[in-house]
């Protein structure tokens, strides 16, 4: 017998059928990146189960000037999740059931949309579940809403045939048709969208492989700084990009289309000036081709938070497809 349950949402979210979904053309779904809507009773938010869920998704973003959370999270109890609330693109359930179970739906409600069910059959088990899959909480989200975001790009976009730099380097980024082209000299390539409250930037290049240390993080500063000095000037005489020294770049392996990579996430300064901002790094080791490909964005918002802007440089790089 199901013991205190998430009321009928649940229910409703394991039964659809594909069938039913076949037949039904779903709403458009609505909400913010970064953002999540929980449905949880109100109780267990207040309680040590919000407690968990909190410190998991209000981390700090890593490489930002000031903390920003992963996610902005609101939440609604069950007999208050009604149609309105139906078309978040982003939902997480939480609540008991006779078993412990952690998993996920796509377009249940509206298209599209990713939902999260976790449960448990004691307050314990919903806290274990949580945390023995934080990470998977994050990117779940995180990548649902890459996807949105990229798909959005796509509607307006620069033809590549048209950027020498990516021609020559053999591969391929959707850039949106706001970003400007500010040099493509086949060598380096730099587009910037200017907007009310600053502007954001997408540099790509190449340079040989050296050494097996050319994805450490020193190596990569190195470079990006060597890279600022020659093609990313300041506004006054002697003044261009460099690496914040008082700030250690974060860093993360992964692999973008199975070649080795690092993420480096940190702060830019102009040498000799007072502006600055965070910046978000993708070194790619091409041993068959000897290079190595570097993709990198970075924002300048003063007095803005930040997060949702690296975001949508993170969703560019993202759609670098090597030929």
């Amino acid at each position: 017998m199901l013991k205190k349950t998430i009321l009928l949402v649940l229910l409703i979210a394991t039964t659809i059928s594909c069938y039913e979904k076949d037949k039904i053309t779903l709403v458009s779904s609505t909400g913010r990146i970064n953002h999540i809507l929980i449905v949880i009773k109100n109780s267990d938010w207040e309680g040590k189960i919000g407690d968990a869920l909190r410190d998991i998704i209000t981390q700090p973003v890593a490489g930002l000037p000031q903390e920003e959370n992963q996610f902005s999270i609101n939440h609604v109890a069950p007999e208050t999740f009604n149609q309105l609330f139906k078309r978040s693109r982003n939902i997480m359930f939480v609540g008991f059931d006779d078993e412990t179970q952690f998993y996920t739906n796509s377009n249940i409600y509206a298209d599209p949309q990713t939902t999260l069910s976790i449960l448990g059959k004691t307050e314990e088990d919903i806290i274990e579940n949580i945390l023995s899959h934080k990470k998977e909480i994050i990117s779940i989200f995180k990548s649902n809403d890459l996807r949105v975001y990229q798909q959005k790009l796509s509607d307006d976009l620069w033809n590549p045939k048209n950027i020498e730099t990516l021609n020559k380097l053999g591969f391929t980024l959707k850039i949106p048709n706001q970003y400007v082209k500010v040099e493509d000299n086949g060598e380096f390539l730099w587009f910037r969208n200017d907007y009310t409250r600053g502007q954001m930037n997408i540099i790509a290049y190449t340079v040989p492989i050296t050494s097996s240390d050319d994805l450490h993080l020193d190596h990569i500063i190195k470079i990006r700084d060597s890279i600022g000095k020659q093609y990313i000037p300041g506004q006054f005489e002697n003044t261009y990009m460099a690496t914040e020294p008082q700030f250690k770049p974060i860093t993360k392996k992964l692999k973008i289309q199975d070649l080795q990579a690092i993420e480096s996430r940190g702060l830019w300064i102009v040498e000799n000036d007072f502006m600055g901002g965070p910046f978000l790094n993708y070194t790619i080791l091409d041993k068959a081709n000897n290079r190595l490909i570097i993709l990198e964005g970075f924002s300048y918002s003063p007095g803005t938070k930040k997060r949702d802007f690296v975001f949508e440089l993170e969703s560019i790089l993202k759609t670098i497809q090597i030929k």
